[in-house]
């Protein structure tokens, strides 16, 4: 198995397990991160990122597969994430694409894709219907997210 195989099996393997410490041991201190939801977040905001969806998981199960090394630094891999959603007690499974970039035994660049108005509708009901349809709205849940995000970080700095 090579060193990113290893990265990326360590990485999901913890998150499997909800071990927020471990996943972001697997990243470099300046790590860049994009998601549908949080959009670009840079260094300790990831790690905080992932320590809070770790804290917050309910009901929390995932699986990983098909780790591809595209070169010796760019992987991809799947993953599905299920999950009861806090804000709303509604059930979520999450199919989503995860792009890397590894250097020197760390992920330096992760961007995750999946469709928002599909993970929107499992997550918040009607109101998910409304903005999968509506920019306006994928835009305040994005704000929504980067606010919770900035509350957790100075509750636990």
């Amino acid at each position: 198995m090579s060193q990113n195989t290893e990265i990326i099996t360590k990485f999901y393997s913890a998150f499997q397990k909800l071990d927020h410490e471990t996943m972001n041991s697997c990243y470099s201190d300046d790590i860049v991160f994009n998601d549908p939801v949080f959009g670009l977040l840079r260094g300790d905001e990831v790690k905080y990122m992932w320590e809070m969806l770790c804290n917050n998981a309910k009901d929390f199960s995932l699986t990983f597969s098909n780790i591809e090394l595209l070169d010796e630094e760019y992987a991809t891999c799947n993953w599905v994430a299920s999950y009861t959603f806090s804000k709303t007690g509604r059930r979520v499974v999450n199919q989503i694409k995860a792009y890397m970039l590894l250097r020197d035994g760390k992920i330096i660049e992760h961007s995750d894709a999946f469709k928002l108005g599909k993970w929107a509708v499992q997550a918040l009901g009607l109101k998910g219907v409304l903005i999968s349809w509506s920019g306006y709205l994928k835009k305040k849940l994005q704000q929504n997210a980067r606010k919770n995000l900035k509350r957790f970080i100075e509750k636990n700095k």
